[in-house]
């Protein structure tokens, strides 16, 4: 069995922080970390691959030469190659540009039984990319997966829902987006750091993806965000004492004060 990861490397949502001035994010020296779904969705593969010997688990995504460091993170947990779609021609995409060159790097990649990725990016939380995958690979696909058993062709997924869950078969290969409840993501092993560091990382740019750079990128992104900001600090809340009829009297005064009332 051939499992494909879609991994991303994002910055640590604790540590962001956005120029007032440009409204921008500022990204140095910020720490990037792998994305948590998709260290889930990795901990589903490799959870597959040990159930059936012969697996391998390779893990794809796009971003800067530095996601080779996430990429090495991923082999060390246990994946058997990494693929990083690198190129200043997909730059400024949106989830619709992106699902595009995650979708070409996967073409290349070929012959896979089943793909796996986050229900969502922190840095994002669109939950777009890994349907519009799918889509572009004609795939099945289903979101929120919570658990999932292989059943020779098929797969019989466990689907979260707000109010419970419902149980999805699926015939392979197709996409399954995971959320965190789905499983607990293993350590990096000494063993598997010493590999990961000696391991070569295939990079791929716009044309060994046969990609047009119209298409991809920000030329290709119908989206685009004009400002991003943090919210004005909120004043500090006052507390209310005293009988409820006081503090019914005293909210009101306040109320009026402010000419909500």
């Amino acid at each position: 069995m051939k499992i494909i990861v879609c991994v991303k490397q994002v910055p640590d949502t604790n540590e962001v922080k956005i120029d007032p001035v440009k409204g921008t994010l500022i990204r140095e020296g910020v720490p990037s970390i792998l994305n948590p779904d998709d260290a889930n969705a990795l901990e589903a593969a490799l959870a597959l691959k040990d159930k059936n010997p012969g697996s391998t688990v390779e893990v794809v995504t796009m971003g800067p030469p530095q996601a080779k460091i996430m990429l090495k993170e991923c082999l060390a947990m246990g994946a058997d190659k990494g693929y990083l779609l690198s190129d200043r021609a997909f730059g400024g995409a949106d989830t619709c540009a992106t699902s595009t060159t995650i979708a070409a790097g996967i073409k290349k990649i070929g012959d896979y039984d089943i793909i796996f990725a986050g229900r969502q990016a922190i840095d994002g939380d669109t939950a777009q990319v890994g349907p519009q995958t799918a889509m572009r690979l004609g795939l099945p696909v289903v979101t929120y997966v919570e658990d999932v058993e292989i059943n020779g062709d098929k797969a019989v997924v466990k689907r979260q829902l707000e109010d419970g869950y419902e149980k999805i078969e699926v015939k392979l290969p197709c996409v399954l987006t995971c959320v965190k409840e789905l499983n607990e993501p293993r350590y990096m092993t000494f063993a598997g750091i010493v590999d990961a560091c000696k391991a070569d990382i295939t990079v791929w740019d716009h044309n060994d993806v046969a990609l047009d750079p119209a298409d991809c990128g920000l030329n290709a992104s119908p989206t685009q965000v004009a400002r991003s900001f943090t919210p004005p600090a909120k004043g500090k809340g006052e507390m209310l004492t005293g009988t409820v009829d006081e503090m019914s009297k005293a909210l009101i005064g306040r109320l009026k004060e402010k000419h909500m009332l």
